[in-house]
């Protein structure tokens, strides 16, 4: 079993409505690179990535000099091939190496007959719970368009009708906290026995944070997360308000999680199998985290049926997996798997059962998603087709129509 070939293909598959977020928006459709790794006896497996053309694929590709040859089953290998530091200065491969070595598990678990998570020392549950993802959205084809406390409790009831949710988590930061705070008591009141999260993405002041923390600090909140951006404008909100905190956007690597462990910054780290580098840096994060008592949670970067497997995957080898994941995936139309989207139950998805990752690609499908990427493009994901002459910056204070939430009243 050696790597003969290295492909890369660039998808555009359309969500129900553009999402809103505080630092831009996606713009109707999910762009991803599909990787897909090839052994010399033709058996191919998958990973995936955020982003996609031209130079993405190049860059993939242009990693086949490195590794033709290589055992996929010699992960470690792999990751000193790729991402060893002194090259991850100057050129940082992290999410090339993740989307590879998810392929590489994919491929070796086909081989040997053995599931991704077992590669990993199993799995300690087969089902895995997932929030309800909760975005103000843009209106389009008729559906979406969901900005007022009651449209997003409209959106956390079909959710929750369809997928059996009992945790619902709130994008907020593109509004004025003023409107977060209402959905937050919006849902908070409609859905009495689920828990809350809310998540501006990093965009507020320390004191906006605090400010909005103890606003909704008597709901019931699983965790506040990423109120505010670095690693000390996160200690100075967790020393001021008695929600747990969480982040998936500033403890991303290894050194970030060992100050944060140290000197107590945030309560929950949210794993991601593409930021981190891959699924088993993701779950290495974990067991650290396991060690010194602190929680994990499997985090969402807007994943396919690739993606979401390893997600499935990571969530069924963490024993310290204490919440349940996000997913961004019921928000999308389709996916590139065969049979369609993977099925909720009860707020859960199953661990897939087959070998590797458990999910098979429809090259059809891939081939149908690459041909509307070559129409439609990428699109600015930290841009708001809403309102073009605007831009990010932190703490946010030019939110879109500050007056939405005293025109809610």
């Amino acid at each position: 079993m050696a790597i003969a070939d290295i492909k890369a293909t660039t998808v555009a598959v359309p969500l129900e409505a553009p999402i809103r977020h505080s630092a831009g928006a996606h713009w109707g459709r999910f762009v991803r690179t599909i990787v897909e790794v090839i052994d010399d006896e033709g058996l191919s497996g998958f990973g995936e990535l955020g982003g996609g053309g031209e130079s993405a694929e190049a860059a993939v590709e242009a990693m086949l000099p490195y590794l033709k040859g290589h055992d996929p089953l010699q992960l470690e290998q792999l990751r000193w091939k790729i991402m060893a530091p002194t090259v991850s200065i100057y050129n940082s491969r992290m999410q090339i190496h993740a989307a590879i070595e998810m392929a590489c598990l994919d491929l070796a678990g086909r081989k040997l007959g053995v599931r991704a998570c077992d590669l990993l020392g199993g799995a300690i549950r087969e089902t895995v719970p997932f929030a309800s993802y909760l975005f103000y959205r843009y209106e389009q084809d008729g559906v979406g368009g969901e900005t007022t406390p009651d449209q997003m409790v409209a959106m956390a009831r079909r959710l929750k009708q369809d997928h059996g949710f009992h945790v619902h988590k709130l994008k907020g930061g593109h509004f004025h906290p003023d409107h977060d705070v209402e959905v937050m008591h919006a849902l908070a009141d409609a859905f009495p026995e689920d828990s809350l999260r809310l998540d501006p993405n990093s965009v507020w002041s320390v004191e906006e944070s605090i400010r909005v923390g103890r606003a909704i600090a008597g709901l019931n909140n699983d965790y506040f997360e990423d109120p505010t951006w670095g690693l000390d404008g996160m200690r100075r909100v967790r020393e001021a308000v008695s929600i747990p905190t969480a982040t998936n956007m500033v403890v991303i690597n290894f050194e970030h999680l060992v100050q944060s462990i140290r000197q107590g910054l945030v309560d929950v780290i949210l794993l991601d199998t593409t930021i981190w580098g891959g699924l088993r840096q993701a779950h290495k994060a974990g067991t650290v985290l396991e060690t010194f008592q602190y929680s994990a949670s499997v985090h969402s970067s807007g994943e396919l049926g690739i993606q979401l497997a390893s997600m499935l995957h990571l969530g069924a080898a963490l024993p310290n997996l204490s919440f349940a994941a996000d997913a961004h995936y019921h928000h999308l139309t389709d996916d590139i798997i065969k049979g369609g989207k993977l099925a909720y139950r009860d707020g859960c998805i199953d661990v897939p059962k087959g070998p590797g990752l458990g999910v098979e690609v429809d090259r059809a499908k891939i081939a149908e998603y690459a041909e509307l990427y070559r129409r439609t493009g990428g699109y600015p994901y930290d841009r708001d087709p809403g309102r073009p002459d605007w831009y990010s910056i932190m703490p946010e204070k030019h939110y879109a129509d500050p007056a939405l939430h005293r025109a809610a009243h």
